[in-house]
């Protein structure tokens, strides 16, 4: 039988992300000092104050605090990767398959409790406990959905602070614009105070292009992943409970592994073209 701790993911930092964030700062603070500028010129505390809170206020209106605080939490899967390659997990379903095949679907019982994966453990359970097959799938589907749903409104969180961020950003710029006004009699206080106006709005579009939506996209990537592995432990134990020959099975899986993750949505229309016996639709 194989080990049950193919599903435990530890978390490790994903250097995509972080040197993502570290390259692009250095690109543009680099820049800036080769146009002979300095980082004091961009480093404002008021722009930063105006658009940060600016743009925290404007997505605390649009969204539930339920949501919000569920996409906080989202943030460490930006920068820790816990994603595992499906081969141990393959190798995981083909011996219970294997077990099953021999000596019956009961015979999984124990190691259905031992799980640590709760998706994998809730499946293997139904199919231990003699749920019909299209109960199986349709609660296990359904499950997923709710899933990909609630992560994907997580998401939009970061793509609606995204939005706001820039005009959050023009707004600091007008605001900075109003007190130089004030100022027109001394001509070299004019010309600071526009420069100091400006950076409210460098602010704005960097935090919206560098982190917000950046961070919104990777949020959707790690949902496809895991969206990707359990329709893999679904196809799995659907396999086991047809009594299918574990090389079947595996023939099946390994095509998850073969592919690259797809949006959940394109995915699902895929397998109910192949359930259809239709091509599979193309892009566009």
């Amino acid at each position: 039988m194989a080990e049950t701790n193919h599903n435990v993911a530890s978390a490790k930092p994903d250097l995509a992300s972080i040197s993502g964030i570290v390259l692009a700062l250095a690109g543009i603070l680099g820049g800036l000092i080769l146009e002979k500028g300095s980082i004091r010129d961009v480093a404002q505390i008021t722009a930063a104050l105006i658009v940060l809170g600016g743009t925290l206020g404007a997505t605390l209106l649009n969204t539930p605090l339920t949501v919000l605080s569920g996409a906080f939490r989202r943030l460490n899967s930006v920068f820790l990767d816990r994603t595992l390659p499906p081969g141990g997990l393959i190798e995981e379903i083909i011996g219970y398959a294997a077990k099953a095949r021999k000596n019956g679907l009961v015979s999984l019982e124990q190691e259905a409790q031992s799980i640590e994966d709760p998706f994998l453990s809730k499946a293997l359970n139904l199919a231990v406990d003699g749920t019909d097959l299209q109960e199986i799938r349709k609660m296990l589907e359904l499950e997923i959905g709710l899933e990909e749903q609630t992560a994907e409104a997580e998401a939009k969180v970061f793509e609606s602070a995204g939005g706001y961020s820039p005009t959050i950003g023009i707004i600091g710029a007008v605001l900075g614009l109003i007190q130089v006004m004030k100022n027109l009699a001394n001509i070299d206080e004019v010309g600071r105070g526009i420069a100091v106006a400006f950076v409210a709005t460098v602010y704005g579009v960097a935090l919206a292009n560098l982190f917000l939506l950046p961070a919104a996209n990777k949020i959707k990537a790690r949902v496809y992943q895991d969206v990707q592995r359990k329709e893999l432990m679904l196809e799995g134990v659907i396999g086991i409970v047809e009594g299918l020959n574990p090389k079947l099975i595996r023939s099946k899986l390994e095509a998850y592994a073969r592919s690259a993750p797809a949006a959940p949505g394109k995915a699902k229309q895929i397998k109910q073209d192949a359930a259809a016996g239709q091509p599979a639709r193309a892009e566009g």
